[in-house]
């Protein structure tokens, strides 16, 4: 089933799902680096920064995510997305919280904020197998192979 939201027949939830995945494991490790450095209020302030880009991504990649749901059919690979989007909605939700509790009080690089990201990352290590459960189990988003491609690979591999 090929993706709706794509450019070039290249879906874009997969190209912008990166952003935040990599902000947010980032900002964790900011925040380990903040409770035992002696920059503490650097590594906090780029553990902020970092989350709050995350959340900001995972939004734009949830719209392309969203119009590729809409075009699912029901049963199981739909179940698996909808896991997939509630968990990823969840996780957001945990980050925004945790965005809310550092503008209050530093809890940057303290047990708290730390503990929260973390939780938040094992959601979203689950969600990314869900992810790829549809992709390469599933082949949700994947472009069918045409006669035409057959013959390509097998020329290539000759």
């Amino acid at each position: 089933m090929q993706s709706r939201a794509q450019i070039y027949k290249h879906p874009i939830h997969p190209m912008l799902v990166v952003f935040p995945i990599g902000l947010w494991v980032f900002s964790f490790v900011c925040d380990v680096v903040a409770m035992y450095s002696n920059n503490g209020p650097f590594w906090s302030d780029m553990a902020f920064y970092t989350m709050a880009g995350g959340v900001i991504g995972a939004l734009l990649a949830a719209v392309p995510g969203f119009i590729d749901y809409l075009g699912l059919r029901g049963g199981r690979v739909k179940k698996i997305a909808a896991a997939h989007m509630v968990l990823n909605l969840a996780i957001v939700v945990i980050y925004v919280f945790n965005l809310g509790l550092r503008m209050n009080r530093p809890v940057g690089g303290s047990p708290p904020g730390v503990l929260l990201s973390g939780g938040a990352l094992v959601f979203l290590a689950i969600s990314g197998w869900l992810g790829g459960s549809l992709v390469y189990k599933h082949g949700v988003a994947v472009e069918p192979v045409t006669e035409l491609d057959r013959r390509d690979k097998h020329d290539l591999a000759a």
